[in-house]
C-alpha cells in the first residue's frame, strides 16, 4: 500500500523511525519518504545510512505548527513517533513534556487534516494506561486527541488510530544498552529498581510489522495493542550477565511495578483479536463503525467485563534462552 506514496515520520531519526525507514525501503517503493526532525546530527547521522533517491530530511518540531504544516504537503501517510519520552526527565520537565506530547499531538492532527492527509497512526506507550507519571498521562492525553480526532474530520477522508506497546528491547534509552554499558565499563553489579517489576517485552521489528499491518486493519479511532509476551527485569539481568550480582536501587520518580496496555477500566471497549487487542472509541459522532471486524475482514469478540491486560498477569512470558534471543537479535 506504501508504492508510489508519500510517507511522514515525525521523530523518525529515532530507534523506530530508523527501523521503519529501513522496512519501508526494503519492501515498498515509496515515491518519498520524510523524515521530520529536530536533531540535525542525527538526521545527518541517518542521511549517510538511508540515502536512496526518495529520502527527504526536514529539520523541524511538532510544536511548531507553520513548519509541520509545510512538510505535511502532498503526504499521504503520516507515523507520529515525536515525544519526550524519559519518565524522570519529564517530572523535572513538566511544561516541556506536555508542549511536545500534548500540544505537539494536535499541531499533527490539525496539519494532517488540512492538507488531507489520507491515514495517521501515532504511537503510544504501556505508561499511557493507568498513568501514574507525567509522561503516561501526556501519552494519554494524546491517545484521547488522536482517537477523537476522528470525531472532527466532518467530510474529510484523514482516518486517525493510535498503537500501544511495551519496552522495545535495545532501543534508545532501554535498559539493555543501559545494561551492556555498564558490563562494558566493568561494573562490579547491576542496579534493579525491584526484584518483582515486570515489563511487557517486544522488538523494534516486531513494533514496526505492528504499524504496517495496522495501516491497513484501521477503520479510525483504534487504539490498537499487541499480544506481547512479559518477562521479569531480574531475569533480564541475569540473562545479560550471569555471573555479576544485582543491586537494588528502588523504584524511579513515576516508575510502576507493573505495566498495563489494557485497563481495567476499558474492558466493555476492548475487542479480541488472534494476535493483537483494539480498544474502541469512547464516542463516536461522524460515522458508527463497527469495529469487530476490522479493514481485513479479521474478526475480534468481545473480552470479559473487568479483564485487565498487564505485564504482572499476562500468559505468555519470556524464559531466559528467549530473552538471550531477543537480546542478541538487536
Amino acid at each position: 500500500m506504501f508504492n508510489g506514496t508519500n510517507i511522514l515520520i515525525t521523530g523518525g531519526t529515532g530507534s523506530f523511525g530508523k527501523k521503519y525507514t529501513k522496512i519501508l525501503l526494503e519492501r515498498f517503493k515509496p515515491n518519498k519518504i520524510i523524515i521530520y526532525s529536530r536533531d540535525e546530527l542525527k538526521q545527518y547521522e541517518m542521511s549517510q545510512v538511508y540515502n536512496d533517491p526518495c529520502m527527504r530530511y526536514f529539520i523541524g518540531d511538532v510544536r511548531d505548527k507553520d513548519r509541520l504544516k509545510k512538510a505535511l504537503y502532498g503526504v499521504h501517510y503520516v507515523i507520529h513517533a515525536a515525544a519526550l519520552k524519559h519518565v524522570p526527565i519529564a517530572e523535572y520537565n513538566p511544561m516541556e513534556c506536555i508542549k511536545t506530547n500534548i500540544m505537539g499531538a494536535q499541531n499533527v492532527i490539525d496539519g494532517a487534516l488540512e492538507e488531507g492527509i489520507k491515514k495517521v497512526i501515532a504511537l503510544s506507550t504501556d505508561k499511557a494506561a493507568n498513568p501514574i507519571n507525567l509522561y503516561g498521562a501526556t501519552k494519554l492525553a494524546s491517545d484521547k486527541l488522536f482517537v477523537a480526532a476522528n470525531n472532527i474530520k466532518g467530510a474529510r477522508r484523514t482516518q486517525f488510530s493510535v498503537v500501544r506497546y511495551g519496552n522495545v528491547v535495545g532501543s534508545r534509552g532501554s535498559v539493555v544498552p543501559f545494561f551492556k554499558k555498564l558490563i562494558k565499563e566493568g561494573a562490579k553489579e547491576l542496579p534493579i529498581t525491584d526484584k518483582r517489576m515486570t515489563r511487557f517485552w517486544i522488538t523494534l521489528r516486531d513494533g514496526v510489522e505492528f504499524v504496517l499491518k495496522n495501516f491497513e486493519r484501521m477503520q479510525g479511532g483504534e487504539i490498537f495493542i499487541p499480544k506481547i509476551p512479559s518477562m521479569h527485569i531480574v531475569d533480564l539481568a541475569n540473562t545479560i550477565a550471569p555471573n555479576l550480582p544485582i543491586k537494588i536501587i528502588g523504584i524511579r520518580p513515576g516508575e510502576k511495578l507493573h505495566e498495563v496496555m489494557v485497563p481495567r477500566d476499558d474492558s466493555h471497549l476492548t475487542l479480541e483479536f488472534d494476535d493483537h487487542f483494539v480498544i474502541e472509541p469512547t464516542i463516536q459522532f461522524t460515522s458508527r463503525v463497527n469495529f469487530e471486524t476490522n479493514a481485513l475482514g479479521e474478526s475480534g469478540k468481545r473480552v470479559e467485563v473487568g479483564f485487565e491486560y498487564s505485564s504482572e498477569k499476562n500468559d505468555k512470558w519470556l524464559n531466559k534462552d528467549e530473552l538471550l534471543e531477543m537480546i542478541e537479535s538487536v
